[in-house]
């Protein structure tokens, strides 16, 4: 920053420097006759083009400044963006947009380095000159001095409280501009839904609502500034007509020469360049400012979910959880839990059952502590999991979704996600025991194929694999399977519940089960209901109960649970 404001020193000497040097080289035309021009020009000539070589140079060495500064300061901020975002909760990527906050991050990257170079490079630099000038003015004739300082600030006053009306609508355009980002991006990713359920029309419909919102804010905008220039150009005008009346006024007088008149003139120039610059720049740092403030609005709230300041790392040394008087609800919403206890032993397999809604769900996420509870405790081998660092406890837990998502990355990097310094050999062994090697090898790239956005290239079954294989190659001691084999057809199925069974083995092992039939061989069923557990025992045990699981168990077609409706109506 040094660097940039001995940049802009140098700059504003010379902008008023040079014109005088002209007025010098004028007045001695006029005063030395045409044979003695040499004689007495040599010298303000040789320092005209010295200031012009030192300029070229200054501008240079502002261009290396910019490449050493600049640009690893858009490394620096989005990386502390990034890092930030990544300990946001799960609740908060649930009410914003992926592409909505990646284009606020970029608004937030681009803006701050903007400002940056438009105070040392504008503001700094041009107040300098500004300064430097009217002293240069002041030496030929203070009235010009005195004309120029009310012009700039009668200028600077109505630039500046108009700024602040352009910050307000460049900050509204800013956050529409935003929410279209994130539809564009919802459309594209969805685009299979759009085909299939015939949505091509709506969304048009939908997007051409929110771009007429768009054209409707930046059309305000423009016209604000469009009047703001109008009475800036207007007022150059005036600003040139008073110093030219001056000086025709002082040459009668006897007291302007004819390099006054050149030096005047020229600095009027140079002088409503700088304010003109000035004033766009003015326009443009509030416009950047209000992304840049809206962006971090967003993207740096507080965390709701944070490391105590004395956090330990959790140790897993057998694999025991308990919920203890657990009580949890959603933003607005009922309770789920209420004073809920349970402890499932080390090294069972559980298995968790119940209706969309019942909580199932909710109670793996409260173990991976993607939400917090508003009362109780849950213990994992006696420690609190709100005490220990996020990192080690979900370090210590592998989760195989029903619906894995994969990075837009190879194969390879997708599997060595569970394990990041796993070698070639260790990722080969994961996805041949979670099936996966034998596609991966028929595709074209084989291990370094891209997967596309969340892993689109494949098929849900072979996602599914890629996800067993990561799981594998984690070997956490706790383990949670969402149906981790609906996806796959019935052959892969059974293949995969072997590498499964080997992989369950002294583990402590949840199972969210939507298909009955992967319940037969766990230690123990609970069985969920609007967040209660209303029934728990093997299966036996429970069919022999002839409650909610029998009626649950008696209802699938096909391994599948049917509606609640369609159960309470049996």
């Amino acid at each position: 920053m040094v660097a940039f404001l001995i940049v802009g020193l140098v700059w504003a000497i010379d902008l008023s420097f040079r014109p005088y040097l002209i007025k010098i080289i004028l007045d001695r035309l006029e005063k030395y006759p045409a044979i003695e021009a040499f004689q007495h020009l040599s010298v303000p000539a040789y320092v005209y083009v010295g200031m012009s070589l030192l300029i070229v140079i200054n501008f240079r060495c502002y261009d290396i400044i910019r490449l050493k500064f600049i640009i690893p300061l858009k490394k620096h901020i989005t990386q502390q963006m990034v890092d930030h975002m990544m300990g946001h909760s799960h609740d908060y990527y649930q009410n914003n947009f992926a592409g909505s906050l990646s284009n606020k991050i970029n608004d937030v990257v681009q803006g701050i380095t903007q400002m940056i170079s438009i105070i040392s490079e504008q503001f700094f630099s041009n107040s300098l000159a500004l300064l430097v000038a009217i002293f240069t003015l002041w030496q030929v004739d203070i009235k010009f001095a005195l004309a120029m300082m009310v012009w700039i600030f009668i200028f600077l006053t109505v630039s500046i409280t108009v700024g602040k009306k352009s910050s307000l609508l460049s900050d509204t355009a800013s956050e529409i501009r935003s929410t279209l980002t994130g539809q564009v991006v919802d459309i594209l990713t969805n685009m299979m839904s759009i085909r299939t359920f015939v949505g091509h029309r709506y969304e048009n419909k939908k997007l051409n609502t929110t771009l007429d919102k768009v054209v409707a804010a930046e059309q305000t905008m423009a016209w604000y500034f469009f009047k703001i220039w109008t009475f800036q150009g207007s007022s150059f005008i005036i600003m040139q007509a008073l110093s030219l009346w001056l000086l025709i006024q002082g040459r009668k007088n006897g007291v302007i020469t004819t390099g006054d008149f050149a030096l005047v003139l020229t600095l009027n120039i140079y002088i409503i360049d700088c304010m003109w610059n000035m004033s766009t720049m003015i326009s443009l740092f509030t416009e950047h400012y209000g992304k840049v403030v809206q962006g971090l609005r967003i993207t740096t709230q507080p965390h709701t979910i944070q490391n105590l300041p004395n956090a330990s790392e959790l140790r897993v040394h057998s694999g025991t959880i308990q919920f203890d008087q657990v009580t949890f609800q959603y933003k607005q919403a009922k309770p789920l839990f209420i004073d809920k206890s349970i402890t499932i032993k080390a090294g069972t397999k559980i298995g968790l059952v119940g209706f969309s809604g019942s909580g199932k769900t909710t109670f793996v996420n409260l173990i991976l502590r993607l939400f917090d509870i508003q009362s109780g405790r849950i213990l994992i081998d006696n420690q609190d999991i709100a005490t220990v660092t996020q990192e080690s406890l979900r370090a210590s837990i592998a989760i195989i979704p029903q619906d894995p998502s994969l990075f837009h990355r190879s194969l390879w990097e997708n599997i060595r996600y569970g394990k990041i310094n796993a070698t070639d050999e260790e990722v080969i062994e994961a996805a041949k025991k979670a099936h996966a090697h034998e596609f991966i090898t028929s595709i074209p790239d084989g291990y370094n194929a891209l997967v596309g956005e969340r892993g689109i290239k494949l098929s849900g079954g072979q996602r599914q694999r890629i996800s067993i294989a990561r799981a594998i190659l984690k070997n956490s001691p706790i383990l949670i399977l969402d149906e981790a084999t609906s996806a796959l057809d019935s052959v892969t199925e059974h293949y995969i519940q072997d590498s499964l069974q080997n992989l369950m083995q002294n583990k402590t092992v949840i199972v969210i089960a939507h298909r009955l039939s992967t319940l037969l061989n766990l230690d123990r069923i609970l069985v969920f209901d609007q967040g209660m557990i209303v029934e728990e025992g093997t299966h036996l045990d429970l069919i022999a109960k002839n409650g909610l699981y029998a009626k649950l168990w008696d209802s699938q077609v096909g391994g599948f649970l049917l509606d609640n409706a369609n159960v309470k109506e049996e």
